[in-house]
């Protein structure tokens, strides 16, 4: 019996022992691993604090180079709200707005649209910055303030009259007279280009030096020209032109084609508007006919530039007019890949002085970009009348001269449309008048 009480002894020691040795173990195991935890975190830290200064110095490059001078105006809490407003209100607002083209034929009634007016330059509404997944309900909490921000701003079109419904406005060109016979004994086409009217105004100081050129289309290759009449909206040439050693049956198979243009001594000479006759409809070409025509927009080869969303408003107390570059569409494509880098470019222009300069930020690879950009320029009232402001839509090229896609002339002497714009700013002081505008050479 002593014996045996001895073998428990022994067997309760030794059964003790691995306990404590297996609690020894899971300790040291348990130790290790929240050190070894600790030594993580910190290294992890470490190296959080190492890397912060250079990604917020890359965030701070990134912006600088996409966005100019957007970060000084995102400090500002009004304008956020307002480029937020019309980032979710965009397709809403602006869809209503006719196209310049379509307005002219189906002959809208007045169409008023409301948005929030940008207040200050560089800022950039693109469609990242709409929150995600916010649904499109009017009575939303967003949509309403936007609504209770849009007391400020009217939305016109060129084809469209705001109050007194009338009728859609085509852009006038002028006309031209000219005279028309052929010689079937020398065998000569004679082509008399006499007089212009209403020419539309191409320079800064609102006139024009016009010239005419001919052309016998198909050929192209060779052209008459008249005489440039400086600054001169209706100009007299009355001069004569012998297209000789054409047969009759060769002359009814071409086209007389008559263009208009402004010339400019410092760059490519503006078009004004064209005319074609073909020569086989007219019944009597054995005698001399004279005609009047209506100017047409030029499309020889250039085609459509585009449409540019624009507002103004005019300050009279603190003699201002801010221009806000709302957005583009159907761009013409200026790069190989069929896509453009667009820019707005803007001129103060008094008589022919350039006063200032302004530009937005380049949107890349897009034919239909959203600027929301706005620009204040001082104007004197007392010099309203001489003043113009030129918007100028630039392809922008790393490697080569930036090409122009198309221009606006704003003032009280443009074109029908801008005229427009600019009576109806001059009419609602201290309120954004947006219109679309079609680009032209």
């Amino acid at each position: 019996m002593y014996l045996n009480r001895e073998e428990n002894n022994s067997k309760a020691g030794s059964l003790s022992l691995s306990v404590l040795l297996v609690s020894l173990a899971v300790t040291v195991c348990t130790v290790w691993l929240v050190a070894l935890c600790g030594v993580c975190g910190w290294c992890q830290r470490k190296l959080g604090k190492r890397n912060k200064p250079g990604l917020e110095a890359a965030g701070t490059s990134e912006a600088g180079r996409g966005r100019g001078g957007e970060k000084k105006a995102i400090n500002e809490g009004k304008m956020v709200v307002l480029s937020l407003a019309i980032g979710l209100a965009e397709q809403d607002d602006f869809a209503n707005i006719p196209d310049p083209i379509t307005s002219m034929q189906e002959a809208p009634t007045a169409n008023q649209e409301a948005l929030p007016p940008p207040d200050k330059r560089g800022v950039s509404n693109k469609p990242g910055n709409s929150p995600k997944g916010h649904p499109p309900d009017g009575h939303s909490s967003v949509t309403d303030l936007a609504n209770s921000l849009t007391g400020d701003m009217v939305m016109l079109s060129p084809g469209s009259e705001d109050d007194d419904g009338e009728g859609p406005i085509c852009e006038k060109l002028g006309r031209i007279q000219f005279s028309v016979g052929y010689s079937f004994q020398d065998s000569t086409l004679t082509v008399k280009i006499l007089k212009g009217q209403e020419l539309p105004a191409k320079d800064f100081s609102g006139t024009s030096d016009p010239f005419v050129k001919l052309y016998l289309l198909p050929d192209k290759k060779h052209k008459l020209e008249t005489k440039v009449k400086r600054k001169n909206l209706n100009p007299h040439w009355n001069e004569t032109f012998l297209f000789e050693g054409f047969p009759y049956e060769k002359v009814r198979e071409r086209t007389l084609y008559l263009q208009v243009l402004d010339f400019d001594r410092f760059s490519r000479n503006d078009p004004i508007g064209e005319v074609s006759i073909p020569l086989n409809k007219l019944s009597d070409l054995g005698h001399m006919q004279t005609f009047w025509k209506e100017l047409k927009p030029c499309m020889d080869g250039a085609g459509r530039r585009g449409d540019l969303l624009v507002s103004l408003c005019y300050n009279p107390t603190a003699n201002t007019i801010t221009v806000n570059i709302i957005k583009a569409r159907n761009l013409k494509a200026m790069d190989i890949g069929g896509t453009s880098d667009p820019y707005v470019k803007l001129w103060l222009m008094h008589k022919d002085k350039r006063i200032e300069k302004k530009k937005t930020v380049t949107i890349k690879c897009c034919l239909n970009p959203v600027f929301n950009e706005s620009f204040p320029f001082e104007v004197p009232a007392h010099v309203l009348r001489e003043t113009t402001i030129i918007i100028t839509v630039m392809d922008k090229d790393r490697l080569s001269r930036n090409d122009v896609i198309g221009k606006i002339y704003l003032s009280w002497k443009s074109g029908p449309a801008e005229v427009k714009h600019w009576k109806d700013m001059m009419g609602r002081p201290r309120t954004n008048v947006a219109q679309w505008h079609a680009l032209k050479a």
